[in-house]
């Protein structure tokens, strides 16, 4: 892996938080995600499942963990499965997990090789009244790929009938969502990588760069910086191409005067971050462009000074709509009467700021959290109002990731990254 090596605490401490949460006489079972085809021979990256990585920080593919707190054996609590590697899988893939790395990465004791997975199984089944299986529960999750865990379910449904069916995915909703200094320490370093993206982008963006060309500055500074690439698939729109929210082409020319919205960044060892940032390609706002994005930026910070332990998640968009309507009012991109005839349902405001603001963040962009339970502190936000204009031909989103405090503002991960307009512009100009 590119990552500096994690220390195992982190993951000892993650198993711990979710065991203290099974019901007795249970077996919980994580696997990796599957090598996907795309072609002939041709396959995809591996990308490791998120919830056997949280688990584990094992990173590669065909790995099993079995959690059994009550197990009979004192060495069957936890139990890891790696796929046997020898000579011939190291001169033409590369190195695999030993069982010794395995367990120096996880801090699980006992490994075996994939092969006795089924023999071990069958033994411990014998003890147990509870299988914890492990769907996709994420409230934005649209599964239409059968994965290794979902063949694994099944097997585990055919051959024992007789237990009891519980769910992981509640109980990692909730774990996961409230980050451990380790954990935070590792999306600030892939917001740091983020932060050498943009700087490098200051200098180069110019009327006639492609967006595409954007895209590959910063390929080059993440990977440079031993992040894997991006987060997410990166938004580099141009123009009108920022009123689409999701547009990802990033094949358009940029031309003078127009505003460049880039919802770019970087990864680390399996941790996001989230950063959108909106710069004039010919280095100066117009004073239209100026105002909007502005008022785009008090929100950001309206909006970040309400993210503190024991804010509940509706409310907080709610007070953000009010905040967003106000500055609508004053761009006079909205009149009292749009506001006064408004649906409930549908606020006047979405017509310009149709997304939420914030979501949770971690190992997925979009990470675990159940939506209404408080905030408490160690979650980690994006913050990320938009103004979209089509009529005037752009689009300003900001956006930062902040950690929640115990008490006071939030941490903001991004802090050192550009985002006043004045200094985009001086910058830009430098």
């Amino acid at each position: 892996m590119k990552y500096e090596a994690i220390d195992s605490n982190l993951f000892i401490k993650s198993r711990k938080k979710f065991v203290a949460q099974m019901k007795s006489n249970s077996l919980a079972f994580f696997n990796s995600n599957d090598i996907y085809p795309v072609s002939a021979d041709s396959t995809l990256p591996f990308a490791q499942h998120r919830d056997i990585f949280y688990l584990t920080g094992v990173d590669q593919e065909e790995s099993v963990l079995f959690l059994f707190p009550d197990a009979k054996k004192k060495e069957y609590k936890e139990i890891l499965f790696v796929r046997e590697t020898n000579n011939h899988i190291a001169i033409w893939e590369g190195e695999k997990l030993s069982k010794h790395k395995a367990t120096e990465t996880s801090g699980i004791k006992t490994v075996f090789w994939l092969k006795e997975l089924e023999s071990v199984l069958e033994e411990l089944m014998n003890d147990v009244e509870n299988v914890y299986i492990n769907k996709n529960g994420h409230y934005r999750a649209k599964v239409e790929t059968e994965i290794r865990e979902d063949r694994f379910i099944k097997m585990v449904k055919e051959r024992y009938p007789n237990k009891r069916i519980e769910e992981s995915n509640p109980i990692l909703q909730r774990i996961r969502s409230v980050k451990e200094v380790e954990e935070i320490a590792l999306i600030q370093k892939a917001c740091d990588i983020t932060e050498k993206g943009f700087r490098r982008l200051l200098s180069f963006v110019k009327p006639k760069v492609w967006e595409y060309e954007i895209e590959a500055e910063l390929i080059h500074e993440f990977i440079k910086n031993r992040s894997k690439g991006f987060a997410y698939t990166p938004i580099i729109a141009s123009g009108s191409n920022a009123n689409v929210l999701h547009y990802i082409e990033n094949n358009k020319q940029c031309k003078s005067g127009e505003l460049i919205l880039m919802d770019v960044a970087a990864e680390y060892a399996n941790y996001s971050s989230d950063l959108t940032r909106t710069i004039p390609v010919s280095g100066r706002f117009t004073d239209r462009q100026k105002e909007v994005y502005n008022a785009v930026n008090r929100i950001k910070n309206d909006a970040t000074k309400m993210l503190v332990s024991g804010t509940d998640w509706k409310e907080y968009h709610a007070e953000v709509g009010k905040i967003m309507t106000s500055e609508l009012l004053g761009l006079n991109l909205l009149d009292k009467a749009d506001v006064q005839n408004e649906d409930s349902e549908c606020p006047a405001y979405k017509k310009y700021f149709m997304h939420g603001t914030s979501h949770h963040m971690g190992l997925d962009t979009h990470d675990y959290g159940v939506l209404t339970d408080p905030m408490q502190a160690n979650m980690v936000f994006t913050v990320e109002p938009g103004i979209y204009i089509p009529e005037e031909g752009f689009g300003i989103r900001l956006e930062d990731d902040v950690v929640i405090q115990e008490s006071g503002v939030p941490f903001n991960l991004m802090q050192n990254i550009p985002i006043e307009a004045d200094e985009i512009e001086n910058l830009m100009n430098s």
